[in-house]
């Protein structure tokens, strides 16, 4: 199997052209996660596969490292962009790529030829609590108690296409995430499971985020994470509406248009190796 190894920001997975290697649906959460095994495999925040679509111009189909399939991953997608206009699969700059039967517009930008960063039209975000889905008793959560390990944290949540909890901390760098991410993550409060965002807020136009991923762990940076957590700032009065958040990959530039109620997000997108798999 022909793969490519991609990263935004760090966030790291391999991409398969899913039209040339045809894989078994119930076969690939096992592959995906011998794949993605740092040690044995190639390594990775997970599996994307990159496939036609009828209502798109592709599709992304993406898993986590442990085998569970994914909604949505914004430096994922990006990643994507970069994929089908560097391997001639499109020529146009301007294109949609549906993930889970929602559709997202990625404006590429070409640098010498080849795709250097992407912005994403992640559309709109869903603040219903029943939709994103978190356990409220109200319609939403901003600035809501959550108690986890005996600790009372303020969390304000948020839906990409996939759950989110923000958590806003004083301080992020020495926080022992592999001890509290679990407990967010598998919190009874979410029953699908939740991504965690822990932030610091630096100024009105600056942010930095920690993430703890949803079936894979902490990861460098995570795309869907950065506009939940713009958009639980501005919710909280926080920041401005452009928001640069600052991951342990990189940068994301992230902007909430309350006119039209649409989050863009851009960022760069990187072609690591590519090789081939038996």
């Amino acid at each position: 199997m022909k793969f490519t190894k991609m990263h935004g920001c760090g966030n790291d997975y391999i991409y398969v052209n899913g039209d040339k290697e045809k894989i078994l649906d119930e076969k690939k959460p096992e592959i995906v996660r011998r794949l993605s095994d740092r040690h044995f495999g190639i390594g990775g925040d997970g599996v994307i596969f990159i496939n036609p679509s009828r209502e798109a111009d592709f599709e992304m189909e993406m898993y986590n490292m442990d085998g569970s399939r994914a909604e949505m991953c914004g430096n994922g997608i990006r990643c994507v962009g970069k994929y089908v206009y560097d391997k001639g699969l499109t020529n146009k700059t301007e294109i949609s790529v549906v993930s889970c039967g929602k559709t997202k517009y990625l404006t590429l930008f070409p640098e010498n030829g080849l795709i250097g960063s992407v912005r994403v039209n992640m559309g709109s975000p869903i603040l219903k609590a029943s939709e994103i889905p978190v356990i409220a008793d109200g319609e939403e959560v901003i600035g809501e108690r959550i108690e986890v390990d005996e600790k009372i944290y303020q969390m304000t949540c948020v839906s990409m296409g996939n759950p989110h909890a923000v958590i806003f901390m004083d301080e992020v760098s020495q926080l022992p995430l592999e001890k509290i991410g679990p407990l967010f993550e598998n919190h009874v409060r979410f029953p699908n499971r939740t991504n965690t965002e822990f932030v610091k807020v630096l100024d009105r136009e600056n942010v930095q985020m920690r993430v703890w991923e949803r079936g894979t762990g902490e990861t460098l940076a995570c795309g869907t994470g950065a506009c939940a957590v713009s958009v639980a700032c501005i919710l909280n009065g926080l920041t401005k509406e452009q928001v640069a958040v600052k991951l342990l990959g990189g940068t994301l530039q992230i902007q909430w248009d309350r006119k039209e109620n649409l989050i863009y997000m851009t960022g760069p997108a990187v072609t690591v190796f590519e090789g081939e798999i038996f």
